[in-house]
């Protein structure tokens, strides 16, 4: 009863609610470019829109000044141009050449922009006639002119078939991945930047962004689930200029949509789930828009999930034991404060139970574990946010500032061979303020260019427990502190027409500190100078070039680099340093079609990093995790895509990569000792051999694919749309050193989702994995029980969700 009584709740207040009359806005837009004065009526109107054709970026429009419709304002800009603008949804539109080209209608191939809008984007190309804005450049920037691989998923397809959080977008990204411990627990590489498998000291690899705003700094993935996105951006390669420390192989940045002030908007999504082999589940979802006088408004979303469990423990009697809850909410109140001044107050919230771990033993049989504890986890996560912005006829003003909290409980299995049930309980505490200012041009008239600074003091306190199930006595734990001031900035220029080049600098200076907890006294005095105050200074240069020497092709080359401070880890009972690392990536690449103007868009791009003094995780000599510099590590990565639309109502993506990753000098300076007591012990071919394969950088797959089709027809009055998609995932290793060699990787994801109804209501059913496939997607349980024959976390089994929404 108490699941049903939100829903009931949310539905009585959704029909209550009548149509609004048509939204009047106050717009000040100042006559130019398209270029300039588009994205100006865009953020006024609070709206997406999109250009079907590059080359009207550059036409005159007009001004618009006083208070009117959306329809109104657009019709007066592009009055006298080549330009027309036509409604895609209630909160998108895409201007087009006059006059237009003939066409199917529009909802056949693109359902509306909702919670609930079905099917996935494809990989780094966008639908055929639609130009996409790179907001993460932080200068508004065409894709056309962005020099990189840079993917714009839309926030209502990642939502289609069940929100999934994170799994939504690594389905849709062949070159994204994950370790899976499980929702709240794992973390996220891009293009084969990879360092290590548990949540350790170590800054993330991929900067993490809910809309400007850093999400985490050495902290897991908190898997925010992601109701009521506009849009999710993926930018592959290092981002240091822009994005400063932890953007290694790249950022993915989530795109909340704005409160708005003219419009009252209402929506529910409820779905019910079952899982071959497990329990169900199920999902509630309500989002609200609510205007507060006449320029202010209030913006609410709210959500709680259940995803059945589907390992079973015989050993304690149990069936189905990883069940995930999760419950959170975001809200976003928008003040208004006059002269083009606005102040954004916000919140998130989100708590991620997993009541057990959701691996499984190699030589048990499927979905069976035989542990003698539950291992259950807990993440917490809170944010409070300001953000304060003001355009300035071409430029854009901007202060985001946020405190973030976050705490993580992880339990492993730590019994022995004797039989006795003992557990290693581990939790992170992560409490970090960050604040970013920054004036900006939106690129137009062949300049665009971005200056600021940023702010961020950030403190992680990791603490262990080891022993039997009643009592567990503390193990040595450390915190690390890190306070980074950042100043940067970044041009793109027009050389002449159809040559661009872009250059910036970023510099930052850090002041790092840390101690050890629980440390005995006499090893703690011995360590004072290791966990002394320390200062890093970093220069992070960008440059790249742009040319399209022909029609629909584009050609760039890239320079960019990135790096993470140092910090403290822990190794054995003592506390160690390890010091930063750095990456620097060559890139180039190709793209073929112009959006709008051929039936095809593609892209294939080659990078090659250099990565120094590699941040990773390892088994130290008592079988604990610790983190060390490893060495230095070679990546080569090749990725491409292909989306066609070889009908109106038709369209197929494929997207595919390849790594090649090699660590020098492995086992170098900290750990030279394994390899020293694995040749006392007579087993050094044994180890070359294993050496030799373990060079790989890990949790990268050599190659992965992922191929969809997408149907859509109009059926009466309503909206039909399916989407199939397959993803294979290649194989990959654990992590590094000899005890964590275990391969993992090699299987196929599957999926199929449909969709009918329209803007206001709709019914959906999803089938994923539909084969019932098992795989390996991940092969750490835990790495302290003896005798074991390893572990492998298996895909969830077929699922079937329905489900319904409404919007009002």
């Amino acid at each position: 009863m108490t699941g049903r009584f939100p829903l009931i709740a949310a539905t009585a207040l959704c029909v209550s609610v009548q149509a609004q009359a048509a939204e009047q806005h106050r717009f000040d837009v100042p006559a130019g470019n398209l270029s300039t004065a588009l994205p100006v009526l865009s953020r006024q109107a609070g709206v997406s829109i999109s250009v079907a054709d590059a080359d009207l970026w550059n036409g005159r429009v007009k001004a618009v000044r006083g208070r009117m419709s959306v329809e109104d304002a657009i019709r007066r800009m592009l009055a006298g141009s080549d330009a027309r603008a036509v409604r895609v949804s209630e909160t998108s539109w895409r201007i087009e050449r006059r006059p237009p080209s003939p066409r199917v209608a529009r909802r056949a191939t693109s359902p509306p922009r909702h919670a609930t809008r079905p099917g996935p984007a494809p990989d780094g190309v966008a639908p055929p006639g639609d130009e996409i804005i790179v907001t993460a450049s932080k200068t508004d920037l065409p894709h056309s002119h962005f020099a990189g691989v840079a993917t714009v998923l839309d926030g209502g397809d990642l939502a289609f078939g069940g929100e999934r959080g994170m799994e939504s977008i690594l389905a849709r990204m062949a070159t994204v991945s994950s370790t899976h411990l499980g929702s709240g627990r794992n973390k996220l590489f891009i293009r084969g930047i990879a360092d290590s498998s548990f949540t350790g000291p170590t800054q993330s690899t991929v900067g993490q962004y809910l809309g400007d705003i850093r999400l985490s700094y050495n902290a897991p993935d908190p898997d925010l689930r992601l109701y009521d996105v506009d849009s999710v951006e993926i930018l592959e390669g290092p981002q240091g200029t822009l994005y400063g420390a932890g953007s290694l192989g790249g950022i993915i940045r989530v795109v909340p949509k704005a409160p708005t002030p003219d419009r009252m908007e209402l929506q529910a999504i409820a779905g019910a789930s079952v899982t071959q082999h497990g329990d169900p589940g199920g999902d509630l979802g309500a989002i609200a828009n609510v205007p507060v006088g006449d320029r202010h408004a209030l913006r609410l979303v709210g959500y709680m999930l259940t995803d059945g469990g589907y390992i079973d423990n015989p050993l304690r009697g149990q069936d189905d034991v990883n069940r995930v809850e999760v419950r959170g909410g975001r809200g976003t109140f928008r003040l208004d404060v006059g002269d083009d001044w606005t102040v954004d107050l916000g919140g998130v919230y989100q708590a991620t139970t997993s009541k057990d771990a959701q691996y499984a033993d190699k030589d048990a049989p499927p979905l069976t574990r035989y542990s003698l504890v539950e291992q259950n986890a807990r993440a917490r996560y809170g944010m409070a946010t300001l953000v304060v912005a003001k355009d300035w006829g071409d430029l854009h003003f901007q202060s985001s500032n946020a405190f973030i909290s976050h705490r993580l409980f992880e339990r492993f299995d730590a019994s022995g061979a004797d039989g006795e049930p003992r557990v290693l309980d581990q939790s992170n505490r992560t409490r970090m303020f960050v604040s970013e200012t920054r004036l900006s041009r939106p690129f137009h008239e062949g300049l665009g260019w971005v200056v600021g600074a940023s702010f961020v003091d950030n403190r992680t306190r990791q603490q262990r427990e080891y022993g039997e199930l009643s009592f567990q006595a503390p193990l040595t734990g450390v915190t690390n502190r890190i306070t980074e001031f950042t100043g940067y900035g970044e041009a793109t220029v027009e050389l002449m027409p159809k040559l661009l080049v872009a250059g910036g600098l970023r510099v930052s200076h850090a002041r790092l500190g840390g101690s050890g907890e629980d440390v005995p006294f006499a090893i703690a005095m011995a360590e004072r100078a290791i966990t002394a105050h320390r200062t890093e200074t970093d220069l992070l240069p960008s440059f790249s070039v742009l040319a399209k020497p022909v029609r629909n092709v584009t050609l760039y080359a890239r320079y960019q680099e990135g790096f993470r401070p140092g910090g403290l880890a822990i190794d054995s009972s003592f506390v160690r340093r390890f010091r930063n690392d750095q990456v620097r990536t060559w890139e180039g690449g190709v793209r073929f079609g112009e959006k709008g103007q051929s039936p095809f868009d593609a892209h294939i791009s080659i990078s090659y990093s250099r990565w120094r003094d590699i941040q990773a995780d390892f088994i130290d000599s008592n079988g604990f995790p610790s983190t060390a510099n490893i060495g230095d590590g070679r990546i080569t990565s090749i990725s491409g895509a292909f989306a066609v639309q070889p009908l109106p109502s038709l369209s197929l993506e494929v997207g595919a990569v390849y790594n090649h990753s090699r660590v020098d000098e492995l086992f170098a300076g900290e750990l030279r000792t394994i390899a020293t007591r694995f040749a006392a012990d007579g087993q050094a071919p044994q180890f070359s051999a294993l050496l030799a394969r373990l060079g790989q950088i890990p949790n990268i797959a050599r190659y992965a694919v992922r191929g969809a089709v997408n149907y859509a027809i109009p059926i009466g009055d309503e909206d039909f749309r399916v989407n199939g998609w397959a993803h294979y995932v290649g194989p990959s290793r654990l992590g590094i050193g000899p005890i964590l060699g275990e391969g993992q990787g090699d299987y196929v994801d599957t999926g199929l989702a449909a969709r009918i109804g329209n803007e206001r209501r709709g019914l959906s059913l999803t089938l994923t994995n539909l084969f019932d496939a098992r795989g390996n997607r991940f092969a750490l349980g835990t790495p302290f029980v003896e005798g074991s024959a390893g572990y492998l976390t298996p895909l969830r089994p077929r699922t079937l969700r329905i489900a319904v929404d409404v919007a009002y």
